[in-house]
C-alpha cells in the first residue's frame, strides 16, 4: 500500500469518526419545543348548547271522513292553500246492508203507520163537517196525520243517508263531501280516488283524507339533554338556524320543557318546543331539520385566555407564564382560578394581571 492510499484511509476513517461523535452529540442534546403565546384577553364570554330537532306547524290537522266508503273525487293536491269548509274530496257510500234493511223496513212502517193515519183523518174529517165529532177529536186526528208525515219524512231522509250519506233536508251538510276543518296549507293527501275509507271510531283512528297545516306559525321541537335542561327555562331567546337554507337565522322564544324526560340512546331527554318568529320574505317548509342555540350562561367583558393554555389538574388550574424568551423561551407555572367557558376561551377570575404573555400549544414545523 503506497503513501497516498494509506492516507486516503486515515481521511475516511476520521471523517466516519468526526461524522459518528457529531450524530451522538446532536442526540444527547436536549430538544427546543417552541410554543405558540398569547395574551390575555378582556371580551364577552357565552356558554351555549345546540339542539337538533325540526320545524313542524303549531296547528297541523289531520282531515278524516265521518262516513265509510270509497273515495269518489279529489278536489286538491298537496302544497294547495285550503279555507275552513272548503271540498276537499267526496266520499261515495258503501252501505251497510244491515243499516240498509233497517232503513228501508222503517220506511214500510212508517208508510203503513200514514195510510192508516191518513184513512183515520178523512172518516174524522167527514164526520166533523157533519158535526158528528168534537172539535177535540178533529184536532187529534189531524195532529197524528201530522206525525205520522213527519215520521215518513225522516225515515226517507234516514234511508238516503244510509244509500248516499246525503241527508235530503240539509244536503250542504253531506257527511260525503269531506271539508277542511282549517284554513290553512295542504301538506299531504295520501289517498287516491278509489281508495276505500272509514270513519274514526272506537276501533280504529279513522282513514286520512288530507293532512292541513296554518304554515304561518310555526315551531322548533327538540330534545335536551338532563344535564342541561336546568339551565333553560320559558321565555328564553333562541336561535334557529336550517340546514337547508344556508345563511337564514330565525329569531325564536322557548315556549315549553316538557316535564318528564324520555329516554334515548341511553340518556334521558327531555323535550323543548320553541315558537319561530317567521318572515314574510322566507318560505319554510314542515320537516326541515333545525338546530337550536340557546345561551346558559353568559359574561361580559371578563379577562380571558384560550382554553388550550390550562392545564388542569385535580380541581386546580394552571398557566405558563413567559418570562425569557432569547435565547430559548422560558416559563413560570402559574395558578389561577377559572370561570366561564365557551369551549374555546375560558374565563380567568385570578391569577393573572393581563398582561402577561402565556404559553398555548406547541407550534407546529413548517
Amino acid at each position: 500500500m503506497n503513501k497516498f492510499t494509506k492516507i486516503a484511509v486515515g481521511t475516511a476513517v476520521s471523517a466516519v469518526f468526526i461524522g459518528t461523535f457529531w450524530f451522538l452529540y446532536q442526540k444527547s442534546q436536549p430538544e427546543i419545543i417552541i410554543y405558540e403565546t398569547h395574551q390575555p384577553k378582556v371580551m364577552d364570554l357565552e356558554k351555549t348548547t345546540l339542539i337538533t330537532g325540526k320545524i313542524e306547524p303549531r296547528d297541523e290537522i289531520n282531515i278524516k271522513p265521518q262516513i265509510s266508503g270509497i273515495i269518489a273525487e279529489l278536489y286538491k293536491e298537496p302544497g294547495q292553500m285550503v279555507k275552513k269548509d272548503e271540498v276537499i274530496a267526496k266520499v261515495k257510500v258503501i252501505p251497510d246492508m244491515g243499516s240498509l234493511s233497517s232503513a228501508e223496513s222503517r220506511i214500510e212502517l212508517a208508510q203503513i203507520n200514514l195510510n192508516q193515519t191518513q184513512t183515520d183523518f178523512d172518516r174524522i174529517k167527514n164526520l166533523y163537517e157533519q158535526k158528528l165529532v168534537s172539535t177535540e177529536d178533529y184536532e187529534k186526528s189531524k195532529v197524528a196525520l201530522d206525525q205520522a208525515k213527519a215520521e215518513m219524512k225522516v225515515a226517507k231522509d234516514q234511508l238516503n243517508i244510509v244509500r248516499e250519506g246525503i241527508s235530503l233536508s240539509n244536503a250542504k251538510m253531506s257527511t260525503t263531501l269531506i271539508r277542511s276543518t282549517i284554513d290553512g296549507l295542504i301538506l299531504d293527501i295520501p289517498v287516491k280516488v278509489g281508495n276505500s275509507v272509514i270513519l274514526s271510531n272506537s276501533f280504529n283512528d279513522g282513514t286520512t283524507i288530507a293532512t292541513v297545516a296554518d304554515m304561518t306559525k310555526l315551531i322548533f321541537r327538540g330534545n335536551i339533554d338532563e344535564t342541561e335542561v336546568g339551565r333553560v327555562k320559558e321565555g328564553m331567546p333562541v336561535e334557529i338556524s336550517i340546514g337547508a337554507l344556508e345563511e337564514v337565522t330565525l329569531n325564536a322564544t322557548l315556549e315549553y320543557i316538557s316535564p318528564k324526560a324520555t329516554e334515548q340512546n341511553g340518556a334521558n331527554q327531555f323535550e323543548i318546543k320553541a315558537a319561530i318568529a317567521l318572515p314574510d320574505d322566507i318560505t319554510i317548509r314542515s320537516g326541515y331539520s333545525a338546530n337550536a342555540k340557546l345561551v346558559l350562561q353568559k359574561m361580559n367583558k371578563v379577562l380571558t385566555v384560550p382554553e388550550a393554555a390550562i392545564e388542569f389538574k385535580g380541581d386546580s388550574a394552571f398557566v405558563y407564564v413567559l418570562t425569557d424568551s432569547v435565547p430559548t423561551q422560558v416559563f413560570s407555572k402559574q395558578a389561577v382560578k377559572t370561570g366561564l367557558s365557551d369551549g374555546l376561551n375560558i374565563e380567568i377570575k385570578s391569577g393573572l394581571k393581563g398582561k402577561e404573555t402565556v404559553r398555548g400549544i406547541e407550534k407546529k414545523e413548517e
